[in-house]
């Protein structure tokens, strides 16, 4: 039932961001353009998506536990350290250039989008790089 409930989350989750028109690389990138063809329909994406998951966390957190685990899952840790940073930093540069996150290239890879494959293929491998590099 976990892995099912994760499916659905999974599924809502990118129909949202194809719904939202989030998984079409322009339409970020034409977000960061504020001197060009600005358009801040992410910025209402991410207003709408910050509301339902603050809603969503008061109702849930509510719980004595998860509908589908022993106990509730939260970070710990409130400290910033050089990694979290470093990896913010390298997620926006990379996302200003290509216009995907993983939020809006996995979707956009089930539709088949040429430009979303060779975004998952870089983020694997970089993944992959990461890991290696940390030993």
């Amino acid at each position: 039932m976990r892995l099912l409930s994760a499916l659905l989350a999974g599924l809502i989750f990118g129909a949202g961001i194809a719904l939202s028109g989030m998984i079409n690389p322009a339409k970020v990138l034409d977000f960061f353009d504020l001197a060009g063809t600005w358009d801040p329909s992410l910025a209402f994406v991410m207003a709408g998506a910050l509301a339902v998951t603050f809603v969503g966390y008061r109702l849930v957190l509510r719980r004595a536990e998860p509908l589908f685990d022993i106990r509730f899952h939260l970070p710990t840790r409130r400290d910033l350290d050089p990694r979290l940073i470093g990896g913010s930093a390298l997620f926006g540069v990379g996302w200003g250039i290509a216009g995907f996150c993983p939020g809006g290239a996995i979707p956009a890879l089930g539709l088949g989008q040429p430009d979303a494959v060779i975004f998952v293929g870089a983020m694997l491998g970089g993944l992959v790089l990461a890991r290696w590099l940390r030993g």
